[in-house]
């Protein structure tokens, strides 16, 4: 199993305690009162049989708050994902950091910006020096790319799916669009593996039929489950970091629910990728302050209240389009508060330009940040030996050296 880093610090607290409180409650409200949609009769049925209020003709779904706070309590605090290789098994939750590969649609040239799509042999090779980065524990769907050469954008997900198998040993999240998820759920059984099956909302609160039927597959497959939103702040979610917070927190305990209904005690990891919106151009403001305080602030509400796993994305996608100086701040300040506000797992490696681009040179450069970062929560030993009052009081003042110790 691969190790990770091991938090010994005590997590980040950005938000009191009531806070904490009124920010779920807050949820529940949302969930009882205003509902989800779910463009599933399949999964309306079954929401239907476990006393949620359910509209058939809107595809609504009202949460009863008792449900979902025993949903919650159902999901464990941490699950096993079999990998390929076991050495390269990961076990999620707890104070254990992991990191995972960002992606981008298509390969940047590292010192003009400039993009263009990525041929087959350097997806694959792309995939080659991921799987030898010291620091990369797993990857996400279509990745490294979105688009490949010669590839059909219908055949992306479940090529790109079994290029990673083929070429790494390490965990792969699975896909949820069109259906290609059936075919990657039967290349990692194939494989002796597991994908950590994926089921994305479209804020707000809406879960789409592929999304669903992904959903159904991946917890009928055995699969740990990794639920994400996507909201863009004053777009499709609340301007503000506490409402934000409240209607992804409702689209995740939707989902989390769905999959405790279906599996009781399926292993799930909630993912946070909550952009504000440049009010100037209207595109999600990556690399920014705000995503690194809500981050924080879902990290304290679900690793520290709920006692679910997560994930953090905004370290991945930095806005700068150059291997410079804004990517390395735009990735360090939102990797740093989301290790030190206790994610469980953190989207780093590759990433350029937003979602626009990625490169194996910038997966490179960082892997040692995460190295610099996992250092920074493993913290510092204090015990008879490392506080060293013997020797110190042995060695005296000038003259005294420690360089004979």
């Amino acid at each position: 199993m691969r190790r990770g880093y091991i938090r010994n610090i005590e997590p980040l607290k950005i938000l009191t305690d009531t806070q904490v409180e009124a920010i779920h409650r807050g949820t529940l409200d949302v969930l009882e009162e205003t509902g989800v949609r779910f463009e599933s009769q399949r999964a309306l049925r079954m929401f239907k049989k476990n006393e949620c209020i359910v509209d058939f003709e809107n595809n609504r779904v009202r949460f009863p708050s008792y449900l979902v706070e025993e949903c919650i309590r159902r999901t464990p605090s941490s699950f096993l994902v079999k990998a390929r290789d076991l050495k390269n098994n990961l076990r999620f939750g707890g104070n254990t950091l992991y990191f995972m590969c960002s992606a981008g649609a298509r390969i940047s040239d590292p010192e003009t910006g400039e993009t263009r799509v990525a041929t087959m042999k350097e997806n694959n090779e792309a995939i080659l020096i991921s799987d030898a980065l010291e620091n990369l524990d797993y990857f996400p769907s279509y990745t490294p790319y979105f688009e490949v050469e010669g590839v059909e954008p219908v055949m992306l997900c479940p090529t790109s799916c079994a290029m990673r198998l083929r070429y790494s040993s390490k965990v792969s999240r699975g896909a949820q669009s069109v259906d290609t998820y059936i075919w990657e759920i039967q290349m990692a059984q194939a494989c002796g593996a597991q994908l950590l099956g994926n089921m994305e909302a479209a804020s707000p609160l809406s879960y789409s039929e592929d999304a669903i039927n992904a959903g159904f597959g991946y917890a009928e497959a055995l699969f740990p489950i990794y639920i994400a939103g996507g909201g863009v702040m004053g777009g499709t979610a609340p301007v503000t970091i506490a409402g934000a917070t409240i209607s992804n927190n409702a689209e995740l305990l939707a989902a989390l629910v769905f999959f405790q209904l279906i599996k009781p005690g399926v292993g799930i990891i909630a993912n946070d990728i909550e952009y504000p919106m440049n009010m100037r151009s209207g595109s999600p403001a990556f690399g920014s302050l705000g995503i690194s305080l809500h981050e924080a602030a879902f990290n304290q509400i679900w690793t520290q209240f709920y006692r679910i796993p997560t994930n953090n994305c905004a370290a991945g996608f930095p806005n700068s389009k150059l291997f410079d100086l804004q990517s390395g701040y735009e990735k360090t300040h939102c990797a740093m508060t989301s290790a030190y506000s206790g994610a469980n797992s953190i989207l780093l490696h590759g990433g350029v330009s937003a979602e626009l681009a990625y490169n194996p040179l910038m997966a490179i450069l960082d892997d040692d940040l995460a190295a610099i970062i996992g250092r920074h929560i493993e913290g510092i030993v204090v015990d008879s030996e490392s506080m060293a009052i013997e020797l110190i009081k042995e060695v005296g003042p000038i003259p005294g050296t420690y360089l004979d110790w």
